[in-house]
C-alpha cells in the first residue's frame, strides 16, 4: 500500500531542478570517493594487511585471511542496499546519498588510526579492522544505486544511458587515486616506514575529499521522478516488502545481470595483483619468506609472474585508463543499440576472454599487458550500461531499494567469493591461471542467460512509473 510521506518533500514546495553540471559533479565525486575509500582497503589487502593483520599467518593463508575481511564489505552490502534503500525510496535520494558518503568516510579514516596485530594487538586489531569493514560495505550497498538514480532520474528520456555513465566514472578514477597514492608512497618510503605509518595516509587522506564529496551532494534538490512520487502519494511505506512483492523477478534478473560484470572487475584487479607480485619460483618464495622472519611453508606455495610491486601497480594503473574511457564510451552505444543488445555482445566477448587468460599471463609483459587492457576495456563496456540498466528495471518508488538489492547481491555471488575461487583454482592449477579464466567464462554464461530472459529497458517510461 502506498501512502503519502510527511517527511518528504511536500508537494508544496516551489519547483527546482539540478543543473546538468550539479548532477555529473555529484554522482561522478560521490561514487569517486567511495570507490576510492573501498579500492584503498583492496590494495591493502594485497599488499600489507597479511603481515600487519595476520602476521602468524603464512603466504597464501595470510592473503586469504586478508581476503575473508576483503568479503565482509560483500557481506554488509546487501544490508547496505535495505537500510540506504529504504530510505531512498521512502525519504528521498538527497538525504540518503549524503548518508552513506558519511558512513564511508568515517569507516576508512577510522581503518587508518587502527593499531595492528604486529603492535601486540593480536585479536582485537583483527576484529576491529572487521568491524570497520562491515561499515564500509554497508556505506557502498546505498551509495551506488542512489548516485545511479541521482544521474538517471535527472536526465533527458534520450540520455539515461549516457548520465547513467557519471556514477560508473567513479569506480576507475576512485582506483586510479587509490593506486596511485600507494604507488607514490611506496616509491617515496622504505619498506619499514611504508608498513609503520605509510600504509596509514591512503585512508587517513579520504576526509579531504568526503568534505569535498558533502559539500556539493548538500546543494541538491530531490530528483523530479521521486518528487512525483511524492506529489502523487505513491511513496512505499515499506519499500523492500513492497520490492519482493511487486519486482522479485527484476531483482533476480538483475543480480545476475550484474554478475559477469562483478566476477571480471574482481580478478582484473584483486586476483591479478596477487598473481602478478607473487614470487615466480619456490626458491624466491622461500627467500622472501626468511628475510621477512617467517617460516616457509611449500604447502601454501602457487607461483606467480614475480613482478615488483610498483611495477605491476603501474601496469594496473594503464589498464583503469581503458576502464574509464570504455565506460564513456558504452553510454553512447547503449543509448544507440540498447542496453541487452549491447550487455549481449560485451557478455559474449567476456566469455571469450576467460579462455585467453593462460596464454595471456604466459605472454611476458607484453601478454600481461595486453590481458589488463582487453580486460579493463571489457569492464568498462559492461559496467558503464548498468549504471542506466538497473535503476530502469524497476519503478520508481521501489526504484533505489530494488536496484539496490540486485546490485549487492550480485557483489557476494560475484565479487566476494571471486578471490577465495581464484587463489583456489590457481593452486588447484600448480601456479597456473587457466582455470580462473574458465571460472569467468562460466559466470560470463549465467550472465548471457539473465540477458536473454530480459526484455530491454530503454524505452520504459521512468518518471511516470510506480508499483
Amino acid at each position: 500500500m502506498s501512502t503519502t510521506n510527511p517527511s518528504a518533500v511536500p508537494a508544496s514546495a516551489p519547483a527546482k531542478a539540478n543543473s546538468k553540471g550539479r548532477v555529473i559533479v555529484a554522482s561522478l565525486v560521490g561514487t569517486s570517493i567511495e570507490f576510492y575509500d573501498f579500492y584503498v582497503y583492496a590494495t591493502a589487502a594485497v599488499l600489507v594487511f597479511p603481515r600487519l593483520f595476520f602476521p602468524n599467518a603464512e603466504g597464501v593463508t595470510a592473503l586469504l585471511s586478508s581476503f575473508a575481511v576483503f568479503g565482509v564489505a560483500f557481506i554488509a552490502r546487501p544490508l547496505g542496499s535495505i537500510v540506504f534503500g529504504h530510505f531512498g525510496d521512502k525519504v528521498g535520494r538527497k538525504g540518503t546519498l549524503v548518508a552513506s558518503l558519511l558512513t564511508m568516510g568515517i569507516a576508512t579514516f577510522l581503518i587508518g588510526c587502527l593499531p595492528t596485530a604486529v603492535d601486540g594487538w593480536t585479536i582485537l586489531a583483527p576484529a576491529m579492522l572487521v568491524v570497520l569493514r562491515f561499515a564500509q560495505g554497508l556505506a557502498l550497498g546505498g551509495e551506488w544505486s542512489g548516485a545511479a538514480l541521482l544521474a538517471t532520474e535527472n536526465a533527458p528520456a534520450d540520455k539515461r544511458a549516457v548520465w547513467g555513465t557519471f556514477p560508473q566514472l567513479g569506480a576507475p578514477i576512485g582506483f586510479i587515486l587509490a593506486n596511485g597514492l600507494f604507488l607514490i608512497l611506496s616509491i617515496q618510503l622504505d619498506a619499514e616506514a611504508f608498513d609503520s605509518w605509510g600504509w596509514r595516509i591512503p585512508f587517513l587522506a579520504s576526509a579531504v575529499m568526503v568534505i569535498i564529496g558533502l559539500y556539493v551532494r548538500l546543494k541538491l534538490v530531490e530528483t523530479p521522478a521521486f518528487q512525483k512520487v511524492v506529489d502523487s502519494g505513491e511513496v512505499s511505506k515499506l519499500p523492500l516488502s513492497r520490492a519482493f512483492k511487486y519486482s522479485w523477478r527484476q531483482m533476480i534478473a538483475g543480480t545476475f545481470i550484474m554478475l559477469a560484470t562483478y566476477v571480471l572487475f574482481y580478478l582484473m584487479t584483486t586476483f591479478t595483483l596477487s598473481y602478478g607480485t607473487a614470487a615466480k619460483t619456490e626458491d624466491a618464495a622461500r627467500a622472501a619468506a626468511e628475510s621477512a622472519g617467517k617460516t616457509f611453508d611449500p604447502e601454501s606455495f602457487a607461483a606467480g609472474l614475480g613482478y615488483a610491486r610498483n611495477d605491476f601497480l603501474v601496469m594496473l594503473i594503464i589498464g583503469v585508463v581503458f576502464f574509464g574511457i570504455f565506460t564513456l564510451v558504452s553510454g553512447p552505444l547503449a543509448e544507440k543499440f540498447g542496453r541487452r543488445k549491447t550487455l549481449l555482445a560485451v557478455t559474449a566477448a567476456i566469455f571469450l576472454f576467460g579462455f585467453t587468460f593462460a596464454p595471456l599471463f604466459d605472454g611476458g609483459t607484453v601478454g600481461v599487458m595486453a590481458l589488463l587492457i582487453i580486460g579493463f576495456t571489457l569492464m568498462g563496456l559492461t559496467f558503464g550500461p548498468m549504471g542506466a540498466m538497473l535503476p530502469e528495471l524497476f519503478p520508481t518508488n521501489v526504484r533505489y531499494t530494488g536496484s539496490a538489492i540486485a546490485y549487492n547481491v550480485s557483489s557476494i555471488l560475484g565479487a566476494a567469493v571471486a578471490p577465495f575461487i581464484a587463489v583456489a583454482l590457481w593452486q588447484a592449477a600448480d601456479g597456473s591461471p587457466w582455470l580462473v579464466g574458465v571460472y569467468l567464462s562460466s559466470m560470463a554464461v549465467l550472465t548471457l542467460i539473465a540477458l536473454f530472459v530480459t526484455k530491454d529497458t530503454k524505452d520504459v517510461d521512468y518518471t511516470n512509473h510506480s508499483s
